[in-house]
């Protein structure tokens, strides 16, 4: 109490009144006096007095009458009394505390023993204050809370359940008792003996808080998610007394995937940590992370619809929980930056209390076999596998995230290794992370620093053996590692996104290059033309015509001397606004190219619907002509069909006389491979340019 101590004295004796008075006040208190006792109750309902000296021998009205007119309204706790008396009245002493009384003195008063008993009451009374106004703060907490209070008294194994914590579960509050069956009996029986381990656990001492996620059912017979929490109080043998805590519904949080039901990210994540945490302090702790991705998803949602994808994904998440056991826990993988689900085919697996490696990989294997069957959707039968990464606590994990990642980086190897399988991750993998991760760095930096070069393949035509144009293909200059080909960083760029600057320098480079073949041609019927590949990340960009049409007004370049070449994937993720782009583009005169035909969706029906001007052969058919089979066949209904839509038709990867001769039977205009020449430098191709001119073109077989 902060403020001092209110003393009231009542003594008809002015001088005894004074005396007393003048003492208590040296001490702090604050003292106030009065001769009668008559209106003594009013008097201290006024002064907010916190303790009486009242003398019993009073005129007119008795110190044993005032007493019990006090008592009548304030409780010994309330408002000690302490009665003044002679030292020879004893029955007046027993018949004081008989009426309330807290205490006595006798006259003449010792005063340090008169002071001792006035503080020893008041400290009662501020003991008395504080804790029912911890009681009152506590009811009114459990009042207001948002959360549901429970208090076991472990002596007598009851516990007391606040009404919120009743509500929570839909039970009024006379409808749940005091037995601790009324909590435990309620757990899901998956979660019920976990929840005792880990309250023992605390018990214990071997854990500083109880901390529980537990599936608790609601009166209508569902299961609510809870987060409970509490803390044992002890006596000094270290024996739990007492457990308290609160219970809180984390139900809404805990399934946040609106299309499976299953736990999000966060507390995925949340767990694992646990688990980092507890694995520190029990070596011999084992759990694993899978990261599963569905093979081939992205087909059928293309060729079928999200829809039909949703359903594929709400079945995975029926199926692969039959495959666990209750501890372990299964999450959808969406990305938490955005609010947009890009396909969201990803999900975890976190194995708990597995005995060895060999239990992750059999899981694995079973969750292979349960997606191996058929889902029906829009009444059909798809299929659809799954690629495994499995990532081991054994490693020494001290994030979540480090432990999701390198089961990601696993799961990339298996879907190498030719999918439908699991890899385990490694030492090999980190340092191939690692790897990838200074390739990233350095990558960043090769536009700035100047790394970045340009090679040029000529196209030949395949009537005049002349070069008809150049492909421009990008490469890398490495200062330590030299030249990096394209397989090793384009897939790099494209999926952080470097594409769109790196094929912003290509295409800018090439234009230059070709504008100043050009000039050097003057003349020339009919001028160069340089094909650049446009990645799907830079079709995007909402200002790509704009970007391009300023680059060839800056160069003077006449739009027919640029070919930007697209692949099949690019125009069909939206067919739509893909045939207005290309229109935007040729409105600047530029050519397009249809690039790797026949490598993605092979759908010979579609070319029609854009402003395609050349059809591009990949590779892999031009090198399987001459041998009966699939690819010849596909190149003989190419050929007439790019024909018919007045295609011109360019073979990629031509490296024999054979395959010259039976692309000029099948009528292909032109060709480009190493059979001509290999990409080259910039002054390689200008110096092979000059050849030409002087008319040294290459072989194509002509009589």
């Amino acid at each position: 109490m902060n403020s001092p101590w209110r003393v009231l004295i009542v003594d008809d004796n002015e001088k005894n009144r004074d005396m007393l008075a003048r003492r208590l006040e040296r001490k702090g208190y604050v003292v106030s006096q009065v001769e009668r006792a008559q209106g003594l109750l009013s008097r201290i309902q006024q002064d907010a007095v916190d303790l009486v000296l009242l003398d019993i021998e009073m005129p007119e009205v008795s110190g044993f009458e005032a007493l019990q007119s006090l008592r009548a309204c304030y409780s010994p706790t309330e408002l000690p009394i302490i009665m003044v008396t002679a030292k020879d009245q004893s029955a007046d002493i027993v018949r004081a505390l008989e009426l309330g009384a807290n205490d006595y003195v006798t006259k003449p008063i010792d005063f340090p023993v008169a002071l001792a008993r006035i503080n020893t009451h008041l400290s009662h009374k501020k003991a008395e204050q504080a804790q029912r106004e911890s009681e009152e703060r506590y009811a009114l907490a459990a009042r207001g809370s948002n959360d549901g209070l429970w208090d076991w008294n472990l002596q007598d194994n009851l516990v007391y359940f606040s009404p919120r914590w009743k509500m929570m579960l839909g039970y009024q509050e006379d409808e749940i008792g005091n037995d601790l069956q009324e909590w435990f009996g309620r757990i899901h029986p998956a979660d019920r003996e976990r929840v005792k381990s880990e309250i023992d656990a605390h018990q214990q001492g071997l854990t500083s808080q109880f901390e529980s996620e537990n599936r608790v059912q609601y009166k209508d017979g569902s299961f609510r998610w809870m987060l409970t929490r509490g803390a044992a109080v002890y006596d000094p043998a270290g024996k739990a007394l007492r457990m308290a805590g609160s219970q809180t519904d984390i139900t809404g949080a805990k399934v946040a995937d609106g299309l499976t039901g299953l736990p999000n990210r966060l507390l995925f994540t949340d767990r694992l940590g646990r688990l980092i945490e507890h694995s520190r302090r029990h070596k011999d702790h084992l759990f694993a992370v899978l990261f599963l991705d569905l093979d081939g998803f992205k087909t059928i949602n293309d060729s079928l619809g999200h829809s039909a994808g949703d359903q594929v994904l709400v079945e995975v998440a029926a199926r692969v929980p039959r495959c666990l056991r209750t501890c372990d826990t299964i999450t959808r993988l969406l990305d938490l930056s955005t609010t947009a689900r890009l396909g969201g085919d990803e999900f975890a697996i976190l194995l708990d209390h597995i005995k060895d490696p060999e239990d992750a990989f059999l899981v694995a294997e079973r969750v292979l076999h349960a997606l191996a069957l058929p889902f029906q959707v829009a009444g059909k039968e798809v299929f659809t596998s799954a690629s495994f990464g499995i990532a081991l606590s054994s490693a020494g994990y001290e994030q979540p995230e480090d432990l999701i990642r390198d089961a990601d980086t696993a799961m990339y190897r298996a879907k190498s290794l030719g999918k439908a399988r699991y890899a385990v991750f490694d030492a090999d993998m980190r340092a191939s992370v690692i790897a990838r991760l200074q390739l990233e760095t350095d990558l960043r930096r090769a536009v700035e620093r100047e790394e970045l070069r340009n090679v040029y393949q000529p196209i030949v035509s395949l009537r005049s053996g002349r070069i008809v144009g150049f492909e421009a293909l990008l490469r890398w200059q490495h200062p330590s590692r030299g030249l990096v080909q394209p397989v090793e960083f384009i897939p790099l760029a494209e999926e952080t996104g470097m594409i769109r600057e790196l094929g912003w320098w290509n295409l800018q480079t090439a234009c230059r290059q070709i504008s100043a073949w050009n000039a050097q041609q003057v003349g020339s019927n009919p001028p160069l033309i340089m094909s650049v590949n446009l990645s799907a990340r830079q079709f995007l960009e909402p200002h790509l015509v704009k970007r391009i049409g300023k680059l060839l007004h800056d160069l003077t370049l006449p739009g027919g001397s640029l070919k930007l070449e697209i692949t099949e994937g690019t125009v069909m993720e939206d067919a739509a606004t893909a045939a207005q782009m290309l229109l935007e583009i040729k409105s600047l005169g530029i050519q397009l190219s249809i690039d790797d035909f026949g490598t993605g969706y092979s759908s010979l029906s579609y070319l029609h619907r854009f402003p395609f001007d050349t059809l591009k052969i990949d590779r892999s058919f031009t090198k399987m002509m001459g041998e009966a089979g699939a690819s010849m066949e596909i190149v003989r209904t190419i050929l007439p069909m790019a024909n018919n839509l007045n295609l011109n038709v360019v073979a990629e990867g031509v490296e024999t006389r054979e395959q010259i001769a039976i692309l000029k039977e099948l009528q292909c205009e032109y060709a480009q491979g190493f059979y001509f020449s290999h990409p080259l430098t910039p002054s390689e191709a200008g110096s092979l340019l000059e050849r030409h001119r002087s008319g040294n073109t290459f072989d194509v077989g002509n009589p």
